[in-house]
């Protein structure tokens, strides 16, 4: 083929002269293919090539940014082409951007797919998970550190004070946003986990800090007050509720960056929606299994769990359903895929069940 260079030195000239717009993907996918000729192989991945969000990243940043949607947009590509096309692709990549792409580790990707097969049956989310493996680990670590450390708090600092561990979780994330909005404002741009950091190794430790802060204040305020109201009566040692709460995180996050990858939705990833979404479906679906109430406690007030299952979800739909990106194709079904709220609904609805089936298993003897 070949190709590959050729079409992005001629995309590059094209941007330099202005004479493409880059707000319009399909106009800049057809010029590309009226360039490339003949290669019939080629015609499809740069079609796809052209449209993908994060190659207007590429083209618009500059520096650490740039490098890391370059890198981002490579690990997509590899999990998806073989290796000749995948070659093509990163020339064009590397010719338009001035970036060097990652290709001996895309490449390995490419090669690999075919481990990942059982018959004429690929798995594609076995690559796909691959690039997530640095951050997945290294957050996976992050939480057993924070296990240890949160015993010795409880030991030396909050059981002495007879403070609740959920109390502490709380004035924690109220902490460190109220120092994300004066000295420390740095932590709001640089501590969320966003989609071209996601899959690069030297921004792994995104995944540890996403929980821990939020972007936006409102949603900030909004989950402080979901959190003191679900955790807020919590008798769980201070070690084991931060364990559970950056394990959770991690389970909800996960899977909500892998759709965004496949799918293309341009998006970012903080807070304790993931968290707060589980333990509300829990409790909601165990109220609705051994059909009595299952509230939560805030002092006087008995806030049943389906009243903050209908108000959490009524206000994440109307924040993850919009596009958040002027740049972002998405559907809608992606986009609430995407969110940990989404899947923190999930994983708490299947721990529920798994509960109950647990009971009902113990009930009649078959479990010991």
């Amino acid at each position: 083929m070949g190709k590959g260079r050729d079409l992005g030195l001629q995309l590059r000239q094209w941007i330099d002269t202005g004479s493409v717009s880059l707000d319009n993907p399909q106009a800049l996918a057809n010029r590309l293919i009226d360039a490339l000729g003949a290669e019939e192989g080629l015609r499809g991945p740069v079609r796809d090539l052209a449209t993908q969000p994060l190659l207007l990243r590429v083209l618009q940043l500059q520096g650490g940014p740039q490098r890391s949607a370059v890198t981002a947009l490579s690990q997509h590509l590899a999990g998806i082409y073989a290796p000749k096309v995948l070659a093509e692709l990163l020339d064009l990549l590397e010719a338009c951007s001035g970036v060097a792409p990652p290709r001996s580790s895309g490449e390995d990707q490419a090669i690999d797919v075919a481990p990942a097969t059982v018959g004429r049956f690929p798995l594609p989310w076995l690559v796909s998970l691959r690039p997530l493996g640095p951050g997945l680990a290294l957050s996976a670590s992050g939480a057993l550190v924070l296990f240890w450390a949160g015993g010795e708090l409880d030991q030396w600092f909050f059981d002495p004070w007879r403070w609740g561990s959920g109390v502490v979780l709380v004035v924690a994330l109220a902490l460190l946003q109220a120092l994300a909005l004066g000295p420390l404002r740095a932590l709001r741009r640089r501590w969320p986990l966003a989609l071209e950091a996601s899959g690069d190794p030297r921004r792994a430790w995104c995944w540890i800090t996403a929980p821990w802060i939020h972007a936006a204040n409102r949603e900030a305020l909004f989950n402080l007050v979901m959190l003191t109201i679900v955790l807020g009566g919590s008798s769980l040692p201070l070690s084991s509720l931060l364990l559970r709460y950056s394990l959770t995180a991690l389970a909800t996050t996960a899977p909500a960056v892998l759709v965004a990858r496949r799918a293309r939705v341009l998006r970012h990833w903080d807070g304790a929606s993931g968290p707060i979404a589980a333990v509300i479906a829990l409790a909601s679906v165990l109220s609705l299994l051994h059909w009595k109430a299952h509230p939560f406690v805030l002092g006087p007030v008995e806030i049943p769990a389906w009243v903050l299952l209908v108000i959490f979800g009524a206000v994440q739909l109307g924040w993850q359903l919009p596009r958040r990106d002027p740049q972002d194709s998405s559907s809608p079904m992606a986009r609430l895929w995407s969110s940990p709220w989404w899947w923190g609904t999930v994983l708490g609805t299947a721990w529920a069940l798994v509960t109950r089936a647990q009971e009902l298993a113990s009930s009649l003897g078959w479990l010991v």
